[in-house]
């Protein structure tokens, strides 16, 4: 067995077992006891037997993705719970010092502080809000679409393009999935708001192109009246998975893209469309994967850009939202418009819109979720329609952006 998972054991068992103790204070029932240690059993062996039996190659975490976010669920659990368990012991510790050192006898007092159960029931109570939002993010967050909606105003959007509907999706991540229904919904989500057109910024697989397969049928029923284009992003390379020739390694991406094709998807790869409307016309660009802190720096914004002008209303698709603060946003082109995605918001944080908007993942990237204005430049970072490692969200749900444009002046 591998020594980190020898280490992360350890610390899972000392943490159940210090745990166990104050559980034992709440509750004096035999059956419930066994229960404690059944299920934190059951959710360390389920885990290990899956991650031993992990084949490289085999796809991304698809085999222990749902048995490793149980067995972190109740590790927090431990954790918080014999967090608190430790503070209390310390204090019984310095009150049986205390007895010590004033020599009082234990008929004048409990010479060694027994524990106290309403501690127990505090942390315990404590500890069970991260555990069971951890495991409602699994079975019901994953898949909680939010159709997100913003208009933004340009001095210098040509006049037909005012009140023009854009939906983006962004880090499918088909490999993941694992309910048909309910991708479903999502997909009927994004059909229902009836865009112009309907652009995807990247990560359609968490590693092959096999992934997207059994999903391919219901993204193809996406419909926009002025198509729908797409990007890669990171993860479509095939990058983070063993295969046995590079060779096979190509062959993959060259599949991926036959699928975002057979599907309907112009995949724009360091290139440009136009979109015309009413005898006028904006430029949407697309590169391919761009990224800071050792990502993948495939994407050539000069080549997107060759043969357009720098009047042109600008849209640009770029998978990563460091590529708009490193690059984008100091080009003398001035985009008017960079759609993103990557972040996922780390599928975790909290936001109350007008109040609060945090996420662990802002420690990383300052341009993180949702809209952003630098420089007369927007960009727009999707939280993600889908999910990788952690398998579901909390607080940072999956998500549907739908942008209008208008026109600064017109009514």
């Amino acid at each position: 067995m591998p020594r980190f998972l020898i280490i992360l054991s350890i610390i899972y068992i000392v943490s159940a077992i210090y745990g166990f103790q104050g559980f034992k204070t709440l509750f004096k029932n035999v059956w419930l006891h066994w229960a404690y240690g059944l299920l934190f059993l059951g959710a360390l062996a389920n885990f290990l037997i899956r991650v031993l039996n992990y084949t490289p190659g085999d796809g991304i975490r698809g085999q222990i993705a749902n048995a490793g976010g149980i067995f972190f669920s109740f590790l927090l659990l431990g954790l918080v719970f014999g967090i608190f368990l430790l503070l209390e012991d310390i204090v019984r510790l310095f009150v049986f010092g205390y007895n010590k050192i004033a020599g009082l006898s234990e008929t004048q007092t409990q010479f060694f502080p027994s524990r106290r159960k309403f501690i127990s029931g505090i942390a315990l109570g404590i500890a069970a809000l991260p555990f069971g939002a951890l495991l409602y993010g699994m079975y019901r967050g994953k898949y909680n679409y939010k159709v997100l909606k913003y208009q933004l105003e340009f001095d210098d959007l040509p006049d037909a393009f005012d009140g023009y509907k854009i939906t983006q999706i962004s880090d499918v991540h088909s490999g993941s999935f694992d309910n048909r229904k309910k991708v479903s919904y999502g997909i009927d989500l994004i059909n229902e708001q009836q865009s112009d057109v309907i652009l995807f910024t990247g990560d359609m697989v968490n590693d092959k192109a096999e992934e997207m397969k059994p999903w391919a049928d219901l993204f193809g029923t996406l419909e926009a009246k002025d198509g729908k284009y797409s990007i890669l992003g990171n993860h479509d390379y095939g990058d983070y998975t063993q295969w046995e020739s590079d060779e096979a390694k190509a062959e993959n991406l060259v599949d991926l893209k036959n699928l975002q094709k057979e599907m309907g998807f112009d995949l724009l790869l360091d290139t440009h469309r136009y979109l015309e409307k009413d005898g006028q016309r904006i430029v949407l660009l697309g590169v391919e994967n761009w990224g800071r802190g050792g990502f993948k720096k495939a994407g050539d914004l000069e080549k997107a850009k060759t043969g357009i002008s720098k009047d042109d209303f600008k849209i640009l698709m770029s998978h990563d939202p460091s590529h708009w603060e490193d690059v984008v946003i100091k080009d003398d082109y001035h985009f008017q418009l960079t759609l993103s995605g990557h972040t996922h918001g780390m599928q975790f944080g909290v936001e109350i819109p007008g109040w609060v908007k945090w996420s662990p993942v802002k420690w990383r990237y300052k341009y993180w979720a949702g809209v952003y204005e630098e420089l007369g430049q927007f960009i727009n970072v999707n939280r993600g329609f889908g999910f990788i490692g952690y398998p579901g969200r909390v607080g940072i749900w999956p998500e549907i952006t739908v942008i209008t444009l208008k026109k600064k002046g017109l009514t």
